[in-house]
């Protein structure tokens, strides 16, 4: 007797991969395995590359950046005293008051610009001396605010053999003594300083309204100011600032005129 037996259906043990969908299963029957998820081996050399590349550019546009806040600082850091001297500059010369033409007027006094300015107190010669109305008034000094201000350029302190632009300032107008002195640094490494009054045709290099035999009696209509800066290309200019002076000096004369009739 012959027994047959029955071909029983095997059961289906493919088990899916979670988070695959349906391609990304794993059959124990085959031992096939689907994975897509990833990156291969060239991907990654790819993105690294490109990343270097990104890098090196931010690095080129930093450095760039730094280097010109550096130049940006030194060139601001050199050009402030600058800019501060020339505004003391424009205040003394906007504020200077007229001339006393050799007479007792109050509320006035000399000006002079030109080389080996001689004024008392200051042991250097002066490039310009002038009376100006910039000195501040306090409770606790008996000063006016008319003072003189002479501007001159002395030896470097510190020993390197170069000069300086000093503003030296006197208070007391009235002292019968040796007045005192006060000596204020402006500009460090000055070559020269010049001083030219505009008398309305021509620039003039010395002008002195204390000197009986001058025929420039009356403040310029204009000063020049020259400053060269020691160390700076032989080539390359001095720095200028030009002052209108607005000051006119006022007499008792009277002014005749004779009209047909």
């Amino acid at each position: 007797m012959k027994m047959r037996l029955k071909k029983l259906p095997i059961a289906d043990c493919r088990l899916p991969i979670a988070g695959s969908g349906a391609n990304g299963i794993f059959s124990i029957g085959n031992r096939k395995s689907k994975i897509e998820n990833g990156f291969t081996l060239v991907e990654m050399i790819l993105a690294i590359g490109v990343a270097a590349l990104v890098l090196v550019a931010v690095n080129a546009v930093l450095f760039t950046a730094l280097h010109l806040r550096e130049v940006t600082t030194d060139v601001v850091d050199a050009a402030t005293p600058v800019d501060q001297t020339f505004t003391y500059l424009r205040r003394d010369l906007q504020c200077v008051v007229t001339p006393t033409n050799g007479t007792s007027k109050v509320l006035s006094g000399g000006f002079r610009v030109g080389n080996g300015i001689s004024s008392a107190g200051v042991n250097e010669p002066a490039a310009a001396e002038m009376f100006t109305a910039t000195g501040a008034l306090s409770a606790s000094a008996p000063w006016a605010d008319i003072q003189r201000v002479t501007y001159e350029l002395k030896n470097s302190t510190d020993g390197s053999g170069r000069r300086d632009l000093y503003r030296s300032v006197t208070r007391n107008l009235l002292s019968i003594n040796m007045p005192d002195v006060a000596d204020q640094l402006m500009l460090s490494g000055v070559e020269s300083v010049k001083f030219a009054g505009y008398d309305g045709a021509q620039w003039l290099e010395t002008w002195d309204t204390t000197d009986p035999t001058s025929t420039k009696t009356n403040l310029p209509l204009a000063v020049r100011v020259e400053i060269k800066l020691a160390g700076n290309d032989k080539n390359s200019g001095p720095i200028q600032l030009v002052v209108p002076v607005d000051s006119v000096t006022r007499t008792n004369m009277v002014l005749t005129s004779t009209t047909g009739s």
